[in-house]
C-alpha cells in the first residue's frame, strides 16, 4: 500500500511538470505573435524599392542640385547657356562618312552657293572677341581650331566662342611642326580635345594639323582616331600679308563648298580684324551663306544623298 502512494505522488509531480512546461511554451509562441499584431506589416521587398523611388522622384535628393552647381561652377556656364551648349555638340558634329579623312572643301549642289570661314591658333586676348563681335554682328557662325595651351591660358575666351554657337576643332596643343610618334601626337591632340570638353563641353571630331602638314604624323594619328582632318580650299595668308592683300585672296579663291583659312590668335591679328567685315560683306554681294565646316558637310552628305536617289 505504500508503494502505491509513492508512485502516484511521483505520477502526480510529473503531470505537474508537464503542464508547467507547455504553459511556457504557449506563453512564448502566443506573446511575440500579439506583440507584433499592434505593429503596421513592413512592405515587402518590391514594395520598399518602389516606395522609395517614387519618394526620390517625388523628393530630389539635395545632391543632384550640389551635382548640377558643381559642374557649373566648373564650366562656367549656367543652365541656360549649357542647355545651348548641348545643342552645339549636335551642331559639332561631323558625318559619319567624313570622319577618318582629310577635306579641303565640300562638293555641293549648283544651286546651293556656301562657303565656311574658319579662324585659327586662338583663343586670343582682344583679336578673339574682335571677331566675335563682327560675326555676330553679321549674323554668322564660324569654325574656330585652338591650341590647347592657348585655352588653358584664356579658358574664358574659349567659353565666350562655345556659348556663341560656333564649331570648335583641334589644332593640337603647342602648335609645332616636327616629326611625332604616335605617342607623341596623342599627347598633342588628346590633351586639347580633352581641355576643349572640359572648358565647354563640346566633343570635337575635327583635327587641322599646325601648317597644314600632313606628313609628320598628327594627321594619321587624326585619322586614326576618327577624326576629320579639316585642311582649306581659300588661304588669307593673314599672317604675312597686307589688309587689303588678305582680302583679295580670299575673294579670289572663293568657291560654294570652300573653306577659308584666317587667324585669331598665334599673334598680331589686327589686320584680319580689319578686313573681315569687308570679306563678309563681299562675299554676300556674291550670294554666299556661311555656315559651319560641319554645316558645309551636311549640306555635301545631303547631296550626295540626292545623286543616289536619283541614279537608282
Amino acid at each position: 500500500m505504500a508503494n502505491i502512494k509513492r508512485l502516484w505522488r511521483r505520477r502526480k509531480k510529473l503531470i505537474v511538470a508537464f503542464i508547467a512546461a507547455a504553459g511556457s511554451f504557449l506563453v512564448g509562441v502566443t506573446l511575440p505573435v500579439n506583440l507584433r499584431a499592434d505593429r503596421p506589416e513592413a512592405p515587402p521587398p518590391a514594395q520598399v524599392v518602389a516606395v522609395s523611388q517614387l519618394q526620390s522622384i517625388q523628393n530630389p535628393s539635395p545632391k543632384v542640385g550640389k551635382v548640377q552647381q558643381a559642374i557649373e561652377q566648373r564650366v562656367g556656364f549656367s543652365q541656360q547657356a549649357l542647355d545651348r551648349l548641348q545643342e552645339n555638340r549636335f551642331d559639332s558634329a561631323l558625318p559619319s562618312q567624313f570622319r577618318g579623312t582629310t577635306l579641303r572643301q565640300a562638293t555641293l549642289d549648283s544651286q546651293q552657293k556656301a562657303i565656311a570661314l574658319t579662324f585659327d591658333d586662338g583663343p586670343w586676348p582682344r583679336t578673339t572677341e574682335q571677331i566675335l563681335d563682327i560675326l555676330k554682328k553679321n549674323n554668322i557662325k564660324a569654325t574656330f581650331f585652338w591650341v590647347g595651351r592657348y585655352l588653358q591660358a584664356y579658358p574664358e575666351l574659349g567659353k565666350k566662342v562655345a556659348e556663341a554657337g560656333h564649331a570648335i576643332g583641334n589644332h593640337t596643343w603647342n602648335h609645332q611642326y616636327h616629326r611625332y610618334n604616335d605617342s607623341g601626337a596623342a599627347r598633342e591632340i588628346d590633351r586639347t580635345t580633352a581641355l576643349i570638353e572640359e572648358v565647354t563641353g563640346v566633343k570635337t571630331f575635327m583635327f587641322r594639323p599646325p601648317g597644314g602638314i600632313l606628313t609628320n604624323g598628327l594627321a594619321s594619328y587624326a585619322q586614326k582616331k576618327d577624326y576629320g582632318v579639316i585642311m582649306w580650299s581659300a588661304d588669307s595668308l593673314d599672317w604675312r600679308t597686307s589688309t587689303q592683300s588678305l582680302m583679295d585672296n580670299v575673294i579670289r579663291q572663293a568657291n560654294s563648298g570652300g573653306i577659308v583659312l584666317m587667324h585669331d590668335g598665334g599673334g598680331n591679328r589686327a589686320r584680319t580684324v580689319q578686313a573681315l567685315p569687308d570679306i563678309i560683306a563681299r562675299l554676300r554681294k556674291e550670294g554666299y551663306k556661311f555656315v559651319t565646316v560641319p554645316e558645309l558637310l551636311k549640306m555635301e552628305e545631303r547631296h550626295l544623298k540626292q545623286q543616289e536617289t536619283a541614279q537608282r
